[in-house]
């Protein structure tokens, strides 16, 4: 079949079948049996809040990667992906080069300060600044069964849960991308019409930062909005430290590499199929459909009408995403909540209590964030670009204010809290002046479309007009998106120095051992593992060498004789 021919039997297309629905309630079923089955599962070992939050630290490498991937890999980039790759070519493939250099900076620097302190919540790492900021950035991707998994299973729920959401994501590519390039005619077909096109435009290497992107984009900026997520979010601290030995957490990580990229590359080359298909008749300037996140679905609706189940298929593979990282969110927006804030308060209240209160807290998230659900699908924004935005704003401060405490020992309170204030307000002026006054699509580098062959002549979708000469504060606000978490780590960085030396700089001999990145390799690279075979966690950095029973739990800071807690 044509895809002009396509294109006007989509206009009768029943959508959604009976066996999409069943394939799409199977999917949740799985998963909620996955919660279900880690709760009612009866083991010798101990149950107490820490197996609740780290799956008792004994998970495996590989499941745990897959989890990290998963986590992010929401229905943002299942919907966004494909339609930035149909727009913009096949250059997003270099965003696989930035999730590179996060996970290795990721495994190298800021896992072995965080798996050596034994600590549960990143925000121990970090007693200033509130404990659920790093969750902002997730808020409007919920899907109402997540907690029902979540609060019966903890982590170990989360993580395995996660896996089968991983096959479930692949699965949906694979089949949108193999049953797609059959319709054009083959491979070779679509390279040809996609090379034809300009989609397949890797030699973008231009230094403009107002290009949306580019291989310096993805390599900078990419870097440090994956970063951000990577090395300062509680929900993927949490994953690391459920690890046996800190080698498996950076193994985990480099699987979850591996995940990221097979994901990403699937749902790019969606795009490039997408793209082959509609060549002559784009469904966006045809006016069938409304918005640029719309591509996919239009195109599994339309490519698999005759074959019920498929869209169900696509369908589970978007919530996949949606109730991974749903189920990452609320468990570790309970696990600060109870490390944080309430077990200071839960002192010698028993283990039972204790858990039961995380499950109640795990269901209260939930019933918050389906609200905020319902409120985010009220906004006009698009999912990946407004993923992205919100987690440069809200995750870039945050990771300066990490970066800070763990490799420069001159860092104080004011510098934190300077550093922070100015870097927040810097990107949240951006981000608002970046749709206040949006870039035209020439200087985003949107490429061509055509509509000229379609077969029926509905609404045509016309752009907003943009303005067309740029000038002073709306070249700034031209930025690409990708810069904004950079940008505002970088001025978070700046300032919190600055600041520090301006207010007095703290005393490297004032630091207690294990909390600068300098000091922990050569101290902690042959710390004895005592008592693994017991309980499996690792070992904990000393306070005070000379009395070695004390251990950091809670609030880890430093402390100035004339300051008092700096971080």
């Amino acid at each position: 079949m044509t895809s002009s021919s396509r294109l006007d039997a989509a206009v009768d297309s029943p959508g959604f079948v009976l066996v999409d629905y069943a394939v799409f309630a199977a999917m949740l079923a799985v998963s909620v049996a996955i919660g279900l089955f880690q709760s009612m599962r009866k083991t010798a070992e101990r149950s107490e809040v820490d197996d609740f939050f780290t799956g008792g630290r004994r998970m495996p490498a590989v499941p745990v990667g897959m989890s990290l991937c998963a986590s992010f890999m929401s229905a943002v980039q299942v919907l966004g992906v494909p339609s930035e790759a149909y727009l913009y070519g096949l250059k997003f493939l270099y965003m696989c080069l930035g999730q590179a250099l996060n996970s290795l900076l990721t495994a190298l620097l800021f896992v072995p300060v965080y798996y050596r302190l034994g600590i549960t919540s990143s925000n121990q790492f970090a007693k200033t600044g509130p404990s659920d900021d790093d969750e902002l950035s997730k808020g409007g991707c919920v899907l109402s069964v997540g907690w029902v998994l979540t609060m019966s299973g903890g982590m170990k729920a989360v993580v395995w849960t996660d896996v089968f959401q991983v096959v479930v994501m692949l699965s949906g590519f694979i089949a949108v991308f193999t049953h797609g390039t059959m319709l054009v005619g083959g491979v070779a077909e679509v390279l040809e019409i996609a090379t034809n096109g300009s989609r397949i435009n890797f030699n973008d290497f231009g230094l403009d930062p107002q290009r949306r992107y580019s291989f310096w984009s993805f390599t900078v900026g990419g870097t440090m909005v994956w970063l951000s997520m990577y090395a300062a979010n509680q929900a993927q601290v949490q994953r690391y430290i459920s690890c046996r030995t800190e080698r498996d957490a950076q193994w985990a990580l480099f699987v979850n590499q591996l995940g990221l990229c097979v994901i990403v590359s699937s749902a790019a080359i969606c795009g490039i199929v997408m793209f082959a298909l509609y060549s002559h008749c784009d469904p966006l300037k045809s006016g069938r459909i409304s918005a640029p996140d719309q591509y996919m679905p239009y195109m599994v609706l339309d490519i698999f009408r005759d074959l019920p189940g498929v869209p169900g298929l696509f369908l589970a593979c978007a919530y996949s995403g949606t109730l991974s990282t749903v189920s990452t969110s609320i468990n570790a927006m309970a696990a600060v909540t109870m490390e944080d804030l309430l077990k200071p308060f839960l002192i010698g209240s028993s283990q039972r209590k204790q858990i039961l209160l995380s499950k109640a807290l795990s269901f209260m998230y939930g019933v918050g964030c389906v609200t905020t659900a319902a409120l985010c699908s009220l906004l006009d924004w698009g999912v990946l670009q407004g993923s992205f935005t919100v987690m440069g704003v809200v995750n870039g401060p945050l990771l300066g204010a990490f970066i800070l405490g763990m490799f420069i020992p001159a860092t104080n309170k004011p510098g934190v809290f300077g550093g922070v204030a100015v870097g927040f307000t810097l990107a949240v002026w951006l981000a608002i002046g970046s749709s206040v006054y949006p870039p035209t699509r020439q200087r985003m580098g949107v490429l061509p479309t055509n509509a000229d062959h379609c077969p029926t002549a509905n609404t045509t979708h016309t752009p907003t007009p943009s303005p067309t000469s740029p000038h002073g504060l709306q070249d700034f606000y031209s930025m690409s998106y990708l810069y904004f978490g950079a940008l505002s780590t970088s001025v978070t960085v700046l300032v919190g120095l600055v600041v520090s030396c301006l207010t007095g700089p703290t005393k490297r001999s004032s630091i207690r051992p294990g909390l600068i990145w300098w000091d922990l390799e050569p101290k902690t690279r042959h710390v004895p593992q005592e008592n693994m075979s017991d309980t499996m966690t690792p070992p904990t950095i000393p306070l005070n060498p000379e009395k070695e029973q004390e251990k950091i739990v809670f609030n880890i800071n430093r402390e100035d004789p004339k300051r008092g807690s700096v971080l």
